[in-house]
């Protein structure tokens, strides 16, 4: 199922939004809302980032998230677990499970792998993890029907096809190396970057990394098949917690985020 349901989205011919949330912020229930409120919202994928305690690759702003779901108690296993609970209620759309290898060594690959399947989880991407030391775990994920999303950077253009040959799914391509984080401005040097990715990939290539605005959505649009958007909306979220957590004020903080969301993608 998990890879049927990536493929139908991943070939609709529209521009793929691809929003980045992190499982248990600000709580595991109102994790749930925000994804049924993502995908009203439009958006084509979901990725379900796993906070973890050491993110290589996450800056403030999803740091911050992290600290929030760990101190509730969100672990990769409850995360998986939302995943049902999302579908139970409506959502259709592809999950990626995001998440660095340490969690998933010690969670166990196999295990991972064949709950992911089972829980209607549709791919995974691991920041941290080479391409030349993933065949492990593409196997598995070949085994149980998931997407390893590999994730690309402006390196060497040798390496940027080899990647772009064996990528799943969708690729992940990173339009700056650093952290991640909302940035006012994309590097000039992006274009040349995608348009290489893009002549040498064979599924269709998302941008991330700093997209935080409607005017750098737009622009991207012209040059890949669709953006990620993770800072901004977490950020978004972070500002709203207190009104998500409230039983009174909950509907209103998610048309906050279903009006964020519109205000980014729409053309």
């Amino acid at each position: 199922m998990g890879i049927n349901r990536m493929k139908e989205a991943t070939s609709k011919g529209e521009s793929l939004f691809i929003p980045f949330i992190t499982a248990g912020d600000p709580t595991a229930d109102v994790t749930v809302d925000i994804a049924l409120t993502l995908q009203e919202a439009g958006a084509s994928i979901l990725e379900l980032g796993i906070p973890y305690s050491d993110p290589l690759a996450d800056g403030p702003t999803i740091q911050a998230a992290s600290k929030r779901a760990l101190s509730k108690g969100m672990t990769l296993e409850r995360a998986l677990h939302l995943v049902p609970k999302m579908r139970e209620r409506g959502l259709t759309i592809p999950v990626v499970i995001f998440t660095y290898y340490n969690p998933l060594l010690q969670y166990g690959e196999e295990r991972f792998t064949a709950q992911a399947e089972e829980l209607g989880i549709d791919g995974i991407l691991v920041p941290d993890l080479p391409f030349e030391e993933s065949e492990e775990l593409s196997a598995l994920c070949a085994r149980h029907q998931l997407s390893l999303i590999s994730l690309v950077a402006p390196t060497s253009k040798q390496r940027i096809i080899k990647i772009a040959e064996k990528a799943q799914g969708f690729l992940y391509c990173v339009s700056s190396l650093g952290v991640t984080g909302a940035r006012s401005q994309l590097d000039p040097r992006v274009y040349d970057f995608l348009k290489t990715v893009r002549e040498a990939s064979h599924v269709p290539i998302a941008v991330g990394f700093g997209i935080s605005s409607n005017d750098q959505v737009q622009v991207m649009k012209e040059h890949a098949d669709g953006v990620v958007v993770g800072s901004a909306l977490v950020s978004t979220i972070g500002s709203l917690q207190e009104k998500l957590t409230k039983e009174e004020t909950k509907e209103e903080a998610l048309g906050q985020i279903k009006t964020f969301v519109s205000s980014l993608i729409s053309s």
